[in-house]
């Protein structure tokens, strides 16, 4: 049971000083009415900074959300990171009508995309909540206080990331516009000076540990490492030797990969189950984000990412061939694979057409987790489900058999990091640094992956490789914009091409520009009227 979101105050109680407008049709998205007043108490404050990462507002999935104007699930920051940073990629295709899906999968997306905007608000939204804490609470307790500092770090790269420029406050006034090289300065300093030497020990937890769910020092080696790996992208600087550095740490840290299998449940598998805050899967999870079926409840977080890849004619379950994912009735159909991401386990697109728990067998590769019966590998249709093999990584399902909680909602935490990233980092850095091909440590590093899921390994791995493998082991876990974008293999004139990129069947290049998004139409008032170039 997750306890940490219990007893949240309102969201009337903040002073919301980032705009938040306009997000879908003709409807405007507004922080809701900031002069209500309502006694603040540290720990509801310090609740509401986690809170905005798992839920779209104190009510739960049918409460009201904390961004008028967009409904509570499509709102859902993990949502909104998975919307922006996968279907515009090699991995992932949406099949629904909602107002800006096609843009996303096309690359078509400029300033008035609804998605975006809700994104940006989000995440400006949990910068005003940190705020809010650090300027009554600050004081209250030290370590509670690095962690809010880290939480508004966390959403100061997410934004930065999406939108190169950022609205920069440390206190509740008006912002300023942060260049990317500035805010990478102010986070690198943040991290180091005001963040990790207050946080607690690393040290990893299961649901019924005190601290679960809340992050300590490796959460901070995490964004570090990832900061540094992305260095040259941000600023024109590369620091590999310092993404290598804090990717070490993690991995000489206590956090661990999951090794182990149960019931016929993949030890990779487990990562993304309904018990995966009760299992050793909990020791990869530098920062999970709870979920549960009766008291932590989202449209947007697992939930999503669950039910959206489902249809009724999945079966997920090796143990019981007529269960589904877990719930009942959530089967949405609508988020499927690219066949570039099946060809990262079949090279010759020759996946079989079978159920996911025996999709693993025939790749050789326990992460293959896809379902392919009566599927057609190409994405003929962008509006057709099964033109596209499915994804069935995320479950509601137990190890021992049975399904969560409540039957609608999710008990499966979403690990916003785990270990398993600082081996892929800690290797690609390696490799960056050695010419392109990894040290034998940065081999070891993506080995240790590899047999994890029963995989081949090899003594050595090119850069095009690791791309591969950041595919391999992080697919449809909201990141792979990020990536491409590093490997110059997203905007601009690039050597890789994938189905309805750029908006045609066969694929083709688009503009660099588009590695960023545009600034939302109604935050352009902000940032003085300045659009990001090329929108």
């Amino acid at each position: 049971m997750k306890k940490i979101y219990k007893n949240l105050i309102p969201v009337a109680a903040f002073l919301l000083t980032f705009g938040v407008t306009s997000c879908t049709g003709d409807l405007d998205v507004e922080p809701l009415d900031p002069n209500m007043s309502t006694e603040l108490s540290p720990e509801g404050l310090f609740n509401k900074c986690y809170a905005n990462i798992a839920m779209a507002g104190n009510g739960g999935a049918n409460g009201d959300c904390d961004i008028d104007g967009i409904d509570g699930g499509t709102s859902g920051y993990i949502r909104q990171m998975w919307n922006a940073n996968e279907l515009p990629t090699d991995e992932a295709i949406n099949g629904w009508g909602d107002d800006g899906i096609e843009q996303s999968c096309f690359n078509t997306y400029d300033e008035s995309h609804p998605m975006l905007n809700g994104y940006f608000a989000r995440l400006t939204t949990g910068i005003t909540y940190c705020n809010q804490y650090l300027t009554v609470a600050a004081d209250h307790d030290a370590t509670m206080t690095a962690e809010v500092r880290f939480i508004r770090a966390l959403n100061y790269y997410l934004l930065m990331d999406a939108f190169g420029r950022v609205p920069f406050a440390e206190s509740l006034g008006d912002p300023v516009i942060y260049s990317r090289q500035e805010i990478f300065n102010w986070l690198e300093n943040e991290l180091l000076t005001n963040v990790e030497p207050n946080l607690s020990e690393a040290k990893p937890k299961k649901s019924s540990d005190a601290g679960y769910g809340r992050v300590d020092k490796a959460a901070a080696w995490i964004l570090l490492s990832r900061l540094y790996l992305n260095a040259e992208v941000y600023t024109g600087n590369a620091q590999w030797g310092k993404a290598a550095e804090y990717a070490k740490k993690v991995m000489d840290s206590t956090y661990k990969l999951n090794t182990n299998s149960v019931n016929g449940w993949s030890a990779y598998q487990m990562l993304f189950m309904g018990d995966n805050g009760e299992t050793e899967a909990a020791y990869e999870a530098i920062f999970p984000i709870l979920q549960d079926g009766l008291t932590t409840t989202s449209w947007g977080t697992t939930q999503f990412l669950c039910a959206g890849s489902f249809d009724s004619d999945m079966h997920a379950n090796p143990n019981n061939p007529d269960a589904t994912n877990g719930l009942s009735g959530q089967v949405w159909g609508g988020n499927r694979t690219r066949p570039n991401l099946i060809q990262k386990f079949f090279p010759n697109l020759d996946a079989p057409q079978v159920a996911s728990y025996d999709m693993p067998a025939a790749a050789g590769d326990d992460r293959a987790i896809f379902d392919g019966i009566g599927r057609e590998i190409n994405n003929l249709d962008r509006a057709t489900f099964k033109n596209g093999y499915a994804v069935a990584k995320f479950v509601n399902f137990k190890t021992d058999g049975s399904s969560g909680h409540d039957a609608t909602f999710m008990d499966a935490d979403f690990f916003l990091f785990r270990a398993a990233e600082a081996y892929l980092t800690y290797a690609e850095a390696q490799a960056r640094l050695n010419g392109g091909a990894t040290n034998a440590e940065g081999a070891s590093a993506i080995n240790a992956l590899r047999t994890r899921a029963h995989a081949s390994t090899k003594a050595n791995y090119s850069l095009d490789e690791i791309l591969d493998e950041w595919a391999r082991e992080f697919y449809f876990e909201g990141r792979r914009r990020v990536d491409l974008v590093r490997f110059n293999k997203f905007g601009g004139n690039t050597d890789y091409i994938w189905q309805w990129k750029g908006g045609t069947y066969n694929g083709r290049n688009f503009d660099a520009y588009k590695n960023i998004y545009a600034i939302p139409a109604s935050q352009l008032s902000t940032y003085g009227n300045e659009q990001n170039p090329g929108y």
